[in-house]
């Protein structure tokens, strides 16, 4: 009887333990990232592929690129005032008016650019053989001539020197950050000139949580009860007194029947 006793114990325990181990060992899905597809602005606009570099670049963001996003450099209000507040669409957005505004100084938005004697190639001169380092499919000068590809290597090559440095400039002690790999960066001129315009960007304008707006009281609860102004309805012209026209006369006005004497 003990033995059976001891048996049933055990049974009851380790039935109770099973639905705990069951819900530790459960693995919560976790909450897929903000998907978003809209077409920032971007100082490529002018040209026929701006709206696909500007896709292709928001896509890359959305993916190898998700750690810029989700960073914020210790000096981004010099670029962009609100991207700290700003929600991942906006963020992203700041990060492809980033490299149109760098492109303008790397190759003046051309495609097809070869630099440096034939060692940096594209929107952003880059070298194939840091393309290779960084693990980046275009990893030929004609692969880097294609401009989604070319942005799609910058964007991987700033994730891991933007979040490594913490910053998108610095000099000291070391060129860092954007800054370590695109020469216009060290250039102080061509750094405010790319700043003042970013700064000028919605996506780069101060973000707010909305606040409820607080309900108008009541216009009773300010002036009292509102009551209409009550007027009295125009006589008809009929009924109008008539100048000229003794007593006798009216009955006829009012069309009354009279009395007659027999």
């Amino acid at each position: 009887m003990t033995r059976m006793r001891r048996l049933l114990s055990i049974a009851l325990v380790a039935g109770l333990a099973l639905p705990a181990a069951a819900s530790e060992g459960t693995v919560r899905p976790k909450p897929r990232p903000e998907v978003f597809d809209i077409v920032p602005v971007a100082r490529w606009d002018f040209r026929p592929e701006g709206q696909v570099w500007s896709r292709s670049a928001m896509q890359a963001l959305q993916g190898h690129g998700r750690p810029l996003v989700e960073l914020v450099p210790r000096d981004i209000t010099d670029w962009c005032p609100g991207y700290e507040r700003a929600p991942e669409p906006a963020r992203a957005s700041f990060w492809v008016g980033f490299m149109s505004a760098l492109a303008k100084h790397e190759s003046t938005w051309r495609p097809t650019a070869v630099g440096g004697g034939g060692k940096w190639y594209g929107l952003l001169q880059i070298l194939p053989a840091t393309a290779r380092g960084y693990g980046c499919r275009a990893r030929t000068g004609s692969a880097l001539k294609d401009g989604a590809a070319n942005l799609s290597c910058a964007i991987r090559i700033m994730a891991r020197t933007v979040r490594r440095d913490g910053v998108i400039h610095a000099r000291s002690p070391k060129w860092s950050g954007v800054s370590a790999d695109w020469g216009p960066m060290r250039s102080d001129t061509k750094r405010r000139e790319m700043a003042s315009w970013l700064r000028q960007q919605d996506y780069c304008q101060m973000h707010a949580s909305p606040r409820p707006m607080p309900r108008p009281a009541p216009e009773a609860l300010v002036a009292g009860p509102v009551r209409p102004v009550l007027q009295a309805p125009p006589r008809p012209a009929d009924f109008a007194p008539k100048v000229g026209y003794d007593v006798a006369q009216t009955d006829v006005l009012l069309d009354l029947p009279t009395t007659r004497t027999r």
